[in-house]
């Protein structure tokens, strides 16, 4: 499974990730919301569990997905600052562009 991220989600996450209270978490990426052969995604910090693989980024962050979930192979983490800051995920691989 392959995950990629903007460098300046890279740097958001991060900076989440170095807080003490995030201690031991991974970035996890999930299906939040399906519309037939594509989906709208989810992201958070969470502990791996059994049904979840970890993929390491060429930022050097891990991130947890759900094996069994095609979906989720080849997402893009994004984040901006304009027109509204926050982050977006897509997966251009599967024609997932972003939200409609």
């Amino acid at each position: 499974m392959k995950v990629k991220i903007s460098r300046s989600a890279a740097k958001v996450l991060q900076e989440e990730l170095n807080k003490e209270e995030n201690a031991g978490l991974k970035v996890r990426v999930q299906v939040s919301h399906r519309h037939g052969d594509h989906a709208h995604y989810a992201l958070g910090l969470d502990e791996a569990a059994d049904n979840d693989v970890v993929v390491t980024t060429d930022k050097g962050i891990d991130v947890l997905l759900e094996k069994n979930e095609p979906l989720l192979d080849g997402v893009r983490i994004d984040y901006f600052y304009l027109p509204e800051e926050g982050f977006l995920i897509t997966n251009p691989s599967k024609g997932n562009l972003g939200d409609h």
